[in-house]
């Protein structure tokens, strides 16, 4: 298949794939939307608009590159031009001139296109607009942003009379890793995973998340304000029935569904003034060419879904934000599949972006954090699950004794030991809120936590935020889960000493699925710092008076190897609050369910003490010995609770571990069941494939066993048309050997002729010798005997004359026939020369030219030489006749001389008539000779001919 891609304006489009021909067609038009003074800029910039054309595999969507084409924008015009035709750069195919045939133009959105396809408006789904609506057509009705109102207007304005909110709510994902196939390639790095849809042209995404066989993300709700009225509102969820929801990775959609918003406002409904109307469930995600790659259809157990929940109301009614979220692990017990409702995320998609200002954080919850995930500004509710406490932690210092307090999810207090503190000692509230990271140095993006310990808080237990966070270069990303508060007792000037010899010290990680983390920096903050800040006043919980410092700074985070580079900033805000002195007090201490211990605050009721000089009290009843030995029972208590601690956390720890392997191991047999799945459907093509593979070689098979069969009977008619054709070579040298020789007998007849004529020549020549010498002799007797004797003689002569014309004539007769017969002779040898050489030319191939060309060639010698010496004996013939002749015409004058004058006119007549049968027979005997076309002017024979004939003209005409 072929295909061409066109890039421009950083948009590519692509042709409907054809067949790949000598001249495939496209018949496609791509176009791009741009206004004016974008096209004069681009035009300035000469920014090209590039094709490319990729040979498509069908079957494995491979493409490869055949060529490209790169157009000027500035050569497209307004005006309608011809195609013309471009020669592909790059050529695959070198030995082709491959061209493509584009026509390239501007068009503007205002002109209706002339005699054009134009799809005509859907009418609304509801059949008709409703009698209130008569004027109003349904294709005007568009939602239109109104930023002064923060609210979108759909409709005209005059129909307008009532407010809506609009929401759609993703809240859960399931058996997504069924959307990717086998053959698709992630990111090396952690790929992130998100959910896109445009409500009301704004594109919203949620929380991206990396699990995709576990999604775990904060349901979040996008909502816009729409001002309208029912009937308009209905018409118009008419048109836009459908919402899609797309599952993207970066910029690829993974799989999309439809949630249809007709059932929202039903026709003839009323719900909406009461309560709002949503359409809410589980809707199935589909991969968005299944029908293209002709996927097997996925069970219903394994189906990829994605819980959605779109919800209309009116403005004034108030409706509750939480929704009911879908417990993911379905092996935990059945006390534990509860579901919990959840507060969500909100998107307001109508009010600008603005910067956001953090409330003072309180003890058991964390602050808000920066979201991007949209343009809008987004109000995020916290809740704190259960199974998610904010870190605290109490204990003490050898130096100091801890006052812990109890947290939102401590257990019930248990009994336990009494312990004193000493009135010396104050009690300390300390937070730590770690607010951003900034300034980010390192290339390429992260995925980090913090972690730090500070044993002199009372736990020597790592503090981490999570989850973990991506931080790219030039950004600032607010950390999840950074704030921590610590109670503990200690006297002022130990706290002083503390914090002024030893900081805190904040690492960064970078957390990785595929690798191991990796610490990256350390940010070290010197808590002595908030000890010289200013100190407010506030009253505690019990009416006391109660004092606060808070600082805030930022720090660089320095590299953890190599050089001593700053990589980036930390933004962290300390809050220090003093309560005051801590009285005599006996203490009860309970270990809670989640490490973290629960006290009461009991007023110990000692009694005066008595003077000394009254009584003198034993030394174990002195106060110092009684705060000695509760200071040492209260050690070994401590000691007990941190060991309960150590084996709680253990247990924890090894709860976690099961938790993470029953994790993982549903993970494994959910991956082991798709790629089961996925082997079944690749087994059934690869059996398929086998089977047409075998049928291929059956049929090759049996196109090779034909082409052997073919080839034989091929060779065989070779063989039978060579001997066909050696035959008729051989018949024809017969054939060619036969004329021979019968043109050799027949050459031999007329030689026999010639020399039977030659005799009859030589008799004639011997009776004219003899009848020269009776002539001789009679002139010997005219000469002596009378008259009368000469007039007998004479009269005797002129009948031997007569008689010699007769045979004179009889020999020119003779000589006529055997001129036809010659010139006959002649046709039929050329006539069968000619069939001859058809019949040579027609059998014969090229290896017989050269030999028949010598046959030809040595007959025409043999002729050419017979020819001669037939012509040498004619003219030797005619010589002699006209010798003959000129003796006779001799004769006659002598005659003409002796006789007397009344004889004279009629032999002078007989002479002239003599002379014109001669010039007849020489002009008959030139034009056989020239027909028989042997002859042409050139030739000897025909020469003396004309002389001949010249020569008889002349002398007849000087006889005249």
């Amino acid at each position: 298949m072929l295909v061409v891609e066109a890039k421009f304006d950083g948009e590519q489009l692509a042709t409907d794939p054809v067949g790949h021909t000598d001249q495939p067609e496209f018949a496609t038009e791509l176009a791009w939307e741009i206004d004016r003074k974008a096209l004069h800029q681009h035009r300035l910039q000469r920014t090209p608009i590039k094709l490319q054309c990729f040979a498509l595999d069908p079957i494995t969507s491979a493409k490869e590159t055949i060529g490209y084409i790169v157009l000027d924008l500035r050569t497209a015009q307004e005006t309608k031009q011809a195609p013309k035709w471009y020669q592909l750069l790059s050529n695959k195919y070198t030995k082709f001139k491959s061209e493509i045939q584009i026509s390239i133009a501007l068009e503007t959105d205002t002109k209706a296109p002339v005699d054009s396809f134009k799809a005509k408006g859907a009418p609304p789904r509801d059949g008709k607009v409703p009698a209130i609506l008569a004027g109003l057509d349904p294709r005007d009705i568009v939602a239109v942003l109104n930023e002064e109102g923060g609210y979108h207007q759909i409709g005209p304005a005059e129909y307008c009379t009532d407010s809506f909110i609009m929401s759609v709510t993703i809240a859960f994902a399931t058996q997504l890793e069924q959307l990717i196939p086998c053959t698709m390639k992630l990111p090396e790095r952690q790929p992130e995973f998100f959910f896109y849809y445009s409500l009301l042209g704004n594109d919203v995404t949620n929380e991206p998340f990396n699990d995709l066989i576990n999604p775990n993300f904060e349901p979040e709700r996008a909502s816009v304000r729409i001002r309208s009225s029912v009937e308009v509102l209905r018409v118009y969820l008419a048109l836009q029935s459908k919402l899609q929801i797309h599952l993207c990775c970066g910029d690829q959609s993974l799989g999309s569904t439809e949630i249809p918003l007709t059932g929202l406002l039903k026709k003839g409904s009323t719900e909406i003034n009461q309560h709002p109307v949503t359409v809410e469930g589980a809707f199935t995600l589909d991969p968005p060419n299944r029908a293209k790659q002709k996927l097997a259809p996925i069970p219903v157990e394994l189906a990829p879904t994605v819980g959605v929940s779109v919800a209309l109301q009116r403005e004034g009614i108030d409706s509750q934000s939480l929704i009911e979220l879908k417990t993911q692990n379905e092996h935990e017990p059945e006390h534990s599949k509860k579901k919990v409702l959840t507060p969500i995320k909100e998107k307001t998609l109508t009010e600008p972006k603005s910067p956001r200002v953090s409330p003072v954080p309180s003890h058991n919850q964390s602050p808000p954090t920066k979201d991007d995930a949209t343009e809008s500004e987004v109000e995020s509710l916290q809740y704190d699950r259960d199974t998610k406490p904010n870190p605290k932690a109490s204990s003490s210092v050898p130096a100091s004794l801890a006052q812990p307090v109890t947290t939102s999810n401590a257990s019930e207090v248990a009994s336990g030991q009494k312990i004193a503190v000493p009135a010396t000692s104050h009690h300390f509230c300390f937070s730590i809120d770690l607010r951003s990271i900034h300034a980010l140095e390192i290339g390429f993006p992260i995925n980090c936590i913090l972690r730090y310990s500070y044993p002199f808080f009372g736990s020597a237990a790592p503090i981490m935020t999570n989850p973990p966070v991506e931080v790219r270069k030039n950004m600032e990303v607010f950390l999840p889960q950074s704030y921590c508060a610590f109670d503990f007792a200690t006297m002022p000037h130990q706290l002083q000493d503390t914090f002024l010899r030893i900081p805190l010290l904040v690492e960064l990680w970078h957390k990785d699925k595929m690798s191991k983390d990796l610490l990256l920096g350390i940010a070290r903050i010197q808590l002595s710092n908030v000890l010289s800040s200013e100190k407010t006043r506030f009253l505690g919980s019990n009416g006391e008076q109660c004092w606060r410092q808070t600082y805030s700074e930022s720090v660089p985070i320095i590299a953890a190897q190599g050089s001593n580079n700053r990589i980036a900033d930390l933004s962290y805000t300390v809050t220090l609050e003093d309560y005051g002195l801590v009285k005599m007090r006996e203490i009860f201490v309970s270990d809670s369910s989640q490490g973290v211990s629960a006290i009461q605050q009991k007023p110990s009721s000692l009694p005066p003490a008595p003077c000394p000089s009254e009584i003198q009290t034993e030394p174990r009843e002195t106060l110092e010995y009684k705060a000695a030995l509760e200071l040492e029972m209260w050690k070994e208590m401590q000691e007990d609770i941190f060991e309960n601690q150590l084996k709680q956390k253990e247990l924890a720890h090894m709860q976690a571990l099961a938790e993470e392997w029953k994790k993982r191991d549903r993970e494994r047999e959910s991956l082991v069941k798709k790629k089961v799945a996925e082997y079944t459907i690749l087994e059934g093509k690869l059996q398929k494939t086998l089977i047409d593979l075998e049928k291929r070689e059956q049929q090759l098979a049996s196109a090779e066993s034909e082409l052997q069969r073919e080839k034989k009977e091929l060779q065989s008619e070779r063989q039978r048309n060579l001997q066909e054709l050696q035959d008729s070579i051989r018949r024809a040298k017969e054939d060619c050997i036969h004329q021979v020789e019968l043109e050799r007998l027949k050459i031999k007849q007329l030689e026999e002729d010639k020399h039977r004529l030659q005799q009859q020549l030589n008799d004639a020549e011997n009776k004219y010798k003899i009848l020269e010498k009776e002539f001789q002799q009679f002139k010997d007797q005219q000469n002596s005997k009378p008259e009368i004797r000469l007039q007998s003689e004479i009269n005797l002569l002129t009948l031997e004359k007569v008689e010699l014309e007769r045979k004179l004539e009889s020999a020119t007769k003779s000589k006529l026939h055997y001129k036809q017969q010659w010139g006959r002779a002649l046709k039929e040898l050329a006539r069968l020369k000619q069939r001859e050489q058809e019949s040579q030319m027609a059998r014969l191939k090229k290896q017989q030219e050269e030999l028949e060309q010598m046959r030809l060639r040595y007959l025409a010698a043999e002729e050419k030489d017979t020819v001669k010496t037939e012509r040498q004996e004619l003219l030797d013939i005619r010589n002699e006749l006209n010798r003959l002749r000129q003796q006779e015409q001799k004769q006659y004058q002598d005659s003409r001389e002796i006789a007397s004058g009344k004889k004279d006119g009629p032999h002078g007549s007989v002479l002239e008539e003599g002379l014109d049968d001669y010039l007849t027979r020489l002009i008959e005997e030139r034009d056989t000779l020239m027909r028989t076309g042997v002859y042409n002017h050139e030739d000897r024979i025909i020469s003396e001919l004309d002389r001949q004939i010249r020569e008889i003209l002349a002398k007849s005409n000087a006889s005249n």
